[in-house]
């Protein structure tokens, strides 16, 4: 029997630290990636090029992009709203440009100030443009499944929005169930009508664990043919229009999921676990993932995979 392999993108430097209160130092940021990539990690979000005023977290872009080592096998993806956010990001050596658009108007209103279709328009411009500049080019619908301002999101809005965002040959679409309100049966549905409508362009999921869901969907995303799954290191991170949730699922708890299901990774489990340790004493405080409490089972198992 074939073994199921599938690709975990990191983005606990971008998605997670994004959401904290806390302003890493940029060494602080290089090293939490330094450990992600020791572990395994192959794609990881490092920046957001957004207004420094808005987003202090990532006020260091370039700077951080500048300390980072550039490896042969290592992607770095650096999300952009606009094009003037892309014009920062193309001085820069990141690898991949990626661009949000969020399914609703409301949402995407208070997120980038502009309409959805705006954004589309937006995205078909950038990602002409990155591909100009041979960069990769990947697009996440947000709020797929569900709005803090609109409430529930229709599978249909989600089709409409990706034959529009696909027309531009994106290297992988993403879905996001940006304050986590899916349910398993939701995103295998959701995926399994997208795949009829985006042929072999591949599928990225980004889950978040705001109602204890998050691994759950992880598992019917696989099962329904995603081939990457965000998640990030401790579980760190969260959305500002989704209080007290727990944030991004944790690349911990996701890994021994995964290990334990025999789905080949690449990833350590335990020198993941070693970065949220690490993570922990940055923060000064605990964080969310479940695995840096309890532990690997059986206690010698050496997850390599």
């Amino acid at each position: 029997m074939k073994s199921q392999s599938i690709s975990i993108v990191e983005v606990g430097p971008r998605d997670g630290l994004q959401s904290e209160p806390e302003v890493l130092s940029t060494r602080s940021k290089a090293k939490f990636i330094e450990f992600a990539v020791a572990a395994g990690i192959r794609r990881l979000e490092v920046a957001s090029f957004v207004h420094p005023k808005k987003v202090p977290q990532m006020a260091d872009a370039e700077a951080l992009l500048a300390e980072l080592p550039l490896l042969e096998d290592v992607s770095y993806i650096g999300l952009v709203m606009n094009e003037r956010g892309l014009d920062r990001a193309l001085a820069t050596p990141v690898h991949e440009i990626g661009m949000v658009v969020v399914a609703t108007d409301t949402y995407n209103q208070r997120n980038q100030g502009l309409r959805t279709d705006e954004s589309v328009n937006d995205w078909l411009k950038i990602a002409a443009r990155a591909k100009a500049d041979g960069k990769l080019a990947n697009v996440m619908i947000s709020s797929a499944f569900g709005c803090p301002f609109e409430g529930e999101v229709s599978p249909q809005r989600i089709i409409e929005i990706a034959k529009r965002v696909i027309e531009a040959e994106p290297a992988e679409l993403g879905i996001a169930d940006s304050i986590g309100v899916a349910v398993p049966n939701q995103v295998r549905d959701l995926l399994s009508m997208l795949r009829e409508v985006i042929g072999k362009t591949p599928l990225r999921c980004h889950l978040h664990n705001t109602r204890n869901t998050g691994l759950a969907n992880a598992q019917a995303a696989i099962d329904s043919g995603a081939v990457s799954i965000d998640a990030s290191i401790g579980g760190i991170g969260g959305c500002p229009f989704a209080p007290a949730a727990t944030g991004n699922i944790p690349t911990d708890d996701l890994l021994y999921l995964l290990d334990r299901s025999g789905v080949e990774t690449g990833v350590s489990l335990q020198k993941i676990i070693a970065a949220s340790k690490w993570l922990e004493q940055e923060l000064g405080r605990g964080v969310p993932a479940m695995l840096p409490k309890a532990g690997i089972f059986p206690g010698t198992l050496t997850a390599t995979r």
